[in-house]
């Protein structure tokens, strides 16, 4: 692990001197790229350095341990106890770090919420759904834009579609991604009973078109006139975008925006995730042993999650974590859920990898 940490602390001192080069600055896309993994890399390198404190501050604890003076045996001994358990807290922080990380995690999203089985009750959830997410993206400091919005007639959302900016977007929510159940008594509901309705959640990282490793010889692509409310521009203007992937068949398209641009960039984000997706499940099935994450694949038919009112409990099924404060859930306290995810697709990838 020493070793590996090296490496990296000399990469980061390398990416260090660059970044004072002056030429760099005038190469805007070029000092985005080096300040990112720079930055990337800074956690890493303040462990190293605090590696090196603690390892010698323990050898020259050890040497004062040897004094014949008792006290003075007794003051290193104890400092040898305290650094050692900070060493012990050090290596499992750096196993952590260590991990490697998903290159989409830092990216901006789409996050879409649709409204499912249950009727109006599921238009209703949806809305919930929207509140909850909101709140908590601004705990986190994030900015939203609406992209598309379809209200359901008695309340909520048959869907809504929001950008999301900020720091770490797509590492924290891609694990929102599918089928969310609720139980509950409806507002529509005469007799009291509980019901179960569901609402489902798609989360898209967004990149920069040339950011796609998708030959454009291999793309093609079609603008069309969207369909439904939207009133005259949406008859007569193309604002619909349809990419086809020759080699692979696969096919996506986008109506959510009113401009072809973000309809464009919706879509092209689609296309390049399903085919990721493919090549992904391509790679698990040629492994000899396969293993799949325990959070799932983020599909949006996988039930993920139910959030149970009458017992004022949440599950999420993936990870079998329960927990009996659904009214903070819904008030957008869902960090600790995000955080249970995360550490379970950690501990999965740590299985994989010689730390």
């Amino acid at each position: 692990m020493i070793s590996k940490l090296e490496v990296i602390y000399q990469r980061y001192k390398d990416l260090e001197e660059k970044l004072s080069d002056p030429q760099l600055s005038s190469d805007m896309n070029a000092f985005k790229k080096v300040n990112k993994e720079y930055k990337d890399l800074q956690p890493i390198a303040n462990a190293y350095l605090d590696y090196k404190t603690f390892t010698e501050n323990l050898e020259n604890a050890k040497l004062m341990s040897k004094d014949p003076d008792p006290e003075m045996k007794e003051m290193a001994e104890l400092e040898i106890g305290s650094l050692n358990k900070a060493l012990e807290d050090l290596n499992e922080h750096v196993k952590v770090l260590l991990i490697p990380k998903d290159p989409e995690d830092s990216k901006d999203v789409v996050f879409e919420i649709r409204s499912g089985t249950g009727g109006d009750e599921a238009s209703i959830f949806a809305g919930d759904l929207y509140k909850m997410y909101t709140r908590y993206f601004e705990t986190r400091g994030w900015k939203t834009e609406i992209v598309d919005i379809n209200e359901g007639s008695i309340g909520g959302y048959n869907k809504i579609v929001l950008e999301v900016y900020g720091e770490d977007v797509y590492g924290s929510l891609k694990f929102e991604s599918g089928a969310h159940r609720v139980q509950r008594v409806p507002e529509t509901e005469a007799k009291g009973r509980v019901h179960t309705s569901a609402a489902t959640v798609a989360v898209l990282p967004k990149f920069e078109e040339e950011e796609i490793d998708i030959r454009k010889e291999d793309l093609k692509v079609d603008t069309f006139r969207s369909s439904g409310a939207g009133g005259q521009n949406v008859n007569k203007v193309e604002t619909g975008v349809r990419f086809t992937h020759l080699p692979t068949g696969v096919v996506a398209e986008s109506t959510e925006a009113r401009s072809q641009h973000k309809n464009r960039e919706i879509a092209l984000a689609k296309l390049y995730q399903r085919i990721t997706d493919i090549q992904k499940e391509k790679i698990y099935q040629e492994q000899k042993s396969q293993r799949r994450s325990l959070v799932g694949t983020g599909d949006r038919s996988d039930k993920i999650r139910t959030y149970n009112f009458p017992q004022n409990r949440m599950t999420d099924h993936r990870i079998n974590l329960t927990l009996y404060s659904l009214d903070r859930v819904m008030s957008g306290e869902i960090h600790e859920i995000i955080q249970s995810l995360q550490m379970a697709e950690n501990a999965e990838k740590m299985k994989g990898e010689d730390l």
